[in-house]
């Protein structure tokens, strides 16, 4: 089994020093835009990736008595993420989206009832790309040369422009569908 949440970890460690709370806190941040891992895969995921020699970790005390481990990426563990970077890749599985799953047996509501889930989807995904777009805003100003390959924050920038276009895409779908329950 392909363990392509090891190679997220080892991604993001590699880029700087982390805790497990901030690498979870990462799955709800940027990663989150196309991968998902919750707090109970990445704590047993840490575990096994030190005990392969790919990560270790520092204990750092915070306040009183507070104990935090701090992982970093070893040689070993630098080695598997490159070989990754560059190793072929398949096309992804469908991706599930749960709420093409429900127009799938919209067939089962009234035509009311579908003209507000799609009105419902609009406004949550209208939202969502206004927060990407937030997002981007605010990365320019971290790094003004973000459209450049060797700039540390190229790759967050590629993903965010894909999340941003998904999200347009998808509105403007919902928008041209929308008329046909009137």
């Amino acid at each position: 089994m392909k363990r392509t949440l090891k190679y997220a970890i080892l991604g993001l460690i590699h880029k700087e020093e982390m805790s497990g709370y901030d690498i979870t806190s990462q799955f709800k941040k940027e990663i989150g835009q196309f991968w998902s891992a919750k707090h109970s895969q990445i704590y047993p995921e840490l575990k096994r990736l030190t005990e392969e020699g790919l990560i270790e970790y520092r204990t750092s005390i915070t306040g009183a008595k507070l104990e935090k481990k701090l992982y970093c990426i070893t040689p070993k563990g630098t080695q598997e993420l490159t070989e990754w970077l560059l190793s072929p890749k398949d096309l992804p599985e469908t991706e599930k989206d749960e709420f093409m799953l429900m127009l799938y047996f919209s067939a089962a509501i009234s035509k009311e009832e579908n003209k507000r889930l799609f009105e419902d989807q609009i406004a949550k995904r209208k939202e969502k790309l206004e927060y990407l777009y937030e997002s981007k805003t605010a990365l320019r100003l971290l790094d003004e040369n973000l459209q450049s390959p060797g700039s540390e924050q190229f790759g967050h920038y590629l993903v965010l422009s894909r999340a941003i276009n998904r999200e347009e895409s998808y509105i403007i779908w919902l928008e041209e569908t929308l008329p046909l329950f009137d």
